[in-house]
């Protein structure tokens, strides 16, 4: 999408910016010019929930060579932000010919990847300077492991540290990207990236605040390893975005059928009706719908947005509206358990999905990398989205709570941000300030009686209804 670049920088000293003071498990490469990289397995954040599957996508991220022969590097020149596409070439016509790829391919944009076996994962850096648009590498890292410390519904994408050669990165991309964006496949903000990287490649201090984006010896950029998978919705959950960029487009969001749902007062399904009848009244959103909506999906898509208004509000999160993906799931109930398997691989009745299951979309959290900045513009915020909800998720408040505690006591959890992201101090501090917020506001609207815990998309999925949950607003 479209983004303005919001941020406003007040140029202070190298020291006080973000770095490359990570912790976790690290492996390491050697680039052709002998620089030793590393990639870095962020340590868990204490209390959190990972599965098989997180660590599978972790220890493969953390074993890409960037300079394998059956690896190829292309620059990201679609959409706002710079970034490199990491592709597996190890099979298709350009099997084991890296140069060739890099050389052909990559000018064909996101279609390279037709020419490759896959396209495995993407590298994103810092991007923050004039007519760029506004990018922080942490941010996916603190999406990613916040998220399994509330053990979201919404799915948000393993994500790892990365370092690289800059005299690599120049050669192998970002030249590249600075002449493939400036035609047909990049806009404006895209090519301004990548000037503004070509630059920083060759002099790292042209970049300001240079710790943003290189290592302490400057040698290597650093940045996120991670993936995003699944297909962009439309005005139903993005929303029209017809009041244009900011908190236009934000209010608008807020209009959307299960937004609507989540701000109405009445019992679950009946505000499950009033969302649905209000937002098609939109036409396009009325279109982007479809005929049929299930209850199923809209308490699914009610608990999931819950889930990103809060991720969004504790990292100050400036560029949501129009970013909010889903992959389709085939659901079903058995023996009591809820079984899925994605749609794309699978239809009813194949032997493995029964004939009665009930197509869900699945709302994808990947793009994230415009929060934890103190800079960046938190619109969930300023649009006041906590203050309007009126259905929540009873787990979820009760680790609100727990997660608000620990950073005010100084706890585990905030000895973990301090130490393991290699976050500022006031970055740290936005978080800690913001979790607090977050968890006054909804303290507040439990204390009003204005908020009903009936949010548990599973359970409603397996019963067509779920249990009213009574709290103690400030103890649960």
């Amino acid at each position: 999408m479209a983004r303005k670049w919001l941020a406003l920088f007040c140029f202070l000293p190298s020291t006080l910016w973000a770095g490359d003071a990570v912790t976790g498990r690290e492996v390491t490469f050697q680039s052709p010019n002998a620089v030793t990289e590393r990639c870095i397995r962020i340590s868990d954040i204490p209390g959190g929930s990972y599965s098989d599957h997180d660590r599978e996508q972790e220890a493969g991220y953390c074993g890409i060579d960037f300079y394998a022969a059956s690896i190829a590097l292309c620059p990201k020149t679609w959409s706002t932000s710079p970034g490199t596409a990491i592709y597996d070439i190890s099979e298709g016509p350009y099997a084991g010919d890296r140069s060739g790829f890099e050389r052909n391919a990559c000018k064909e944009g996101k279609s390279a990847g037709n020419l490759a076996k896959d396209r495995i994962a993407k590298f994103k850096s810092t991007m923050n300077q004039k007519g760029t648009s506004g990018t922080f590498s942490a941010a996916p890292l603190l999406y990613y492991h916040f998220s399994r410390y509330l053990d979201t519904t919404v799915k948000v994408p393993v994500a790892v540290w990365r370092s690289m050669d800059a005299a690599a990165h120049l050669s192998e991309v970002a030249e590249a990207g600075l002449s493939i964006s400036g035609g047909s496949h990049g806009g404006r903000m895209n090519h301004e990236g990548w000037r503004a990287f070509v630059a920083a490649d060759r002099n790292p201090d042209s970049y300001k605040p240079t710790d943003d984006l290189f290592t302490k010896d400057r040698r290597q950029i650093y940045g996120t390893i991670l993936d995003s998978p699944g297909h962009r919705y439309g005005s139903e959950i993005n929303g029209t975005r017809k009041s244009g960029w900011g908190k236009g487009q934000n209010r608008d969001f807020q209009e959307t059928p299960a937004f609507l749902a989540l701000r109405s007062a009445s019992g679950l399904t009946d505000a499950i009706t009033e969302g649905l009848k209000q937002g098609r009244k939109d036409r396009q959103i009325n279109k982007d719908l479809g005929p049929d909506v299930s209850e199923r999906q809209m308490v699914f898509w009610m608990q999931e947005l819950t889930e990103i208004v809060l991720l969004d509000f504790i990292f100050s999160q400036q560029d949501r509206v129009g970013n909010i993906d889903f992959t389709p799931y085939w659901y079903w109930s058995e023996s009591g358990k809820l079984h899925h398997k994605k749609a794309k691989h699978h239809e009813p009745d194949d032997g493995e999905v029964p004939e009665n299951a009930i197509l869900i979309r699945r709302t994808n959290l990947n793009d994230n990398d415009a929060g934890g900045r103190v800079e960046y513009a938190n619109f969930a915020k300023s649009t006041q989205m906590l203050e309007k909800i009126r259905h929540f998720n009873s787990d979820t408040y009760r680790k609100l709570v727990m997660l608000d505690a620990d950073l005010q006591a100084q706890g585990p959890v905030y000895q973990w941000l301090t130490s393991s992201l290699g976050l500022t101090g006031r970055q740290v501090q936005q978080v800690v300030k913001n979790t607090n917020l977050a968890t006054n506001i909804l303290r507040t609207s439990c204390l009003a009686g204005e908020l009903a815990f009936d949010l548990d998309a599973r359970a409603f999925f397996a019963t067509g209804a779920t249990d009213l949950v009574q709290l103690d607003c400030n103890a649960p």
